[in-house]
């Protein structure tokens, strides 16, 4: 019975009782094909073969060189154009890791089925079914793997992180953050210190904030009970207290720390369903001629104040602003 070979890599089995004389050169040839399958590189040079190159992996005899398509790794150059290299036989299964340096792209073929192109200046993993006429040969990593592995990120978005000199730390502080892409450039501010339309409000380096439109703020409601009243100078700087009794305990609590600048306004309503409600105010508030202003009665009324501080509350300067008489 004659020798046959092994369909994926040409290994020669001997028969029983065949190769007397030459059984030591065939299975040398064999371990060197082993060699050549499990850890071979070669270099594929397509300089003569135009648009078309085959890649041999064929039974052999004693004496015969060993074939291109028997080594793990190919290394391809010298292309004169784009190639297509057809893996043969077709019915042999092939895997391989490909450096393409040929200068031009190629194209991996193996049947019928689908084809592998491996661009020029690039690497691919690829395998041939040996499927037989429909063939097709498989990349094990394409476009599609980091997208099976949960990765969506393009390769150009990828590429912004190139050059990135971030820690492990730094990025860990990113980690639950519920931040939108829209909300991070609220950040980008076109001159430090100065505000603009839907960004965030930033002071120079001098700790200055300009604002180049106007400063909007709401009012805080005040209500009083019993005759009892605090304003909480951390609730705001534009308070509104309409009046349905009079206020005979006033006070100011949390007043910024000396040598901090502090001013609010205070918006007094007489209520409308009565008039006359009174004022005891606070002992720190100092009052120009060091006398309190009076309400005006007119039910409906509305009187303005200002009041100013910058030694943590000790004294708050109190101003009339104006007054409407409803």
């Amino acid at each position: 019975m004659p020798s046959t070979w092994t369909t994926s890599n040409a290994i020669e089995k001997i028969a029983d009782g065949e190769k007397t004389d030459t059984w030591g050169q065939i299975t040398n040839r064999n371990f060197d094909i082993i060699d050549r399958a499990a850890s071979g590189v070669g270099t594929v040079d397509l300089s003569s073969s135009g648009a078309a190159h085959t890649l041999y992996t064929t039974d052999g005899t004693v004496g015969d060189a060993l074939t291109d398509g028997m080594n793990k790794v190919l290394v391809l150059s010298g292309a004169s154009q784009a190639c297509t290299i057809t893996i043969s036989p077709n019915d042999a299964d092939k895997f391989y890791l490909i450096d393409n340096n040929s200068g031009h792209d190629c194209t991996f073929s193996q049947g019928s089925g689908a084809n592998v192109t491996i661009a020029n200046g690039t690497t691919g993993i690829i395998y041939a079914n040996g499927a037989g006429a429909s063939a097709a040969v498989t990349a094990i990593i394409d476009s599609t793997t980091l997208t099976s592995l949960g990765v969506t990120a393009t390769a150009a978005e990828l590429n912004k992180l190139d050059g990135a000199t971030v820690t492990t730390a730094e990025l860990n502080k990113l980690s639950g953050t519920t931040v939108t892409t829209a909300e991070i450039n609220y950040n980008d501010v076109t001159t430090l210190g100065t505000s603009q339309a839907s960004k965030v409000v930033t002071a120079d380096a001098n700790g200055v904030v300009t604002f180049d439109n106007g400063c909007v703020g709401d009012s805080t409601a005040l209500t009083s009970s019993s005759g009892v009243l605090t304003l909480n100078c951390r609730d705001g700087n534009d308070f509104t207290l309409t009046l349905t009794e009079s206020i005979t305990s006033f006070t100011i609590s949390n007043p910024p720390v000396s040598g901090r600048d502090f001013t609010f306004s205070m918006k007094v309503v007489q209520d409308a369903s009565a008039s006359g409600y009174t004022i005891s105010w606070p002992t720190s508030v100092d009052w120009p001629s060091g006398t309190a202003p009076t309400l005006t009665s007119t039910t409906s009324a509305v009187d303005y104040f200002i009041f100013i501080t910058n030694d943590g509350g000790s004294t708050f300067y109190g101003f009339v602003a104006g007054r409407n008489l409803g």
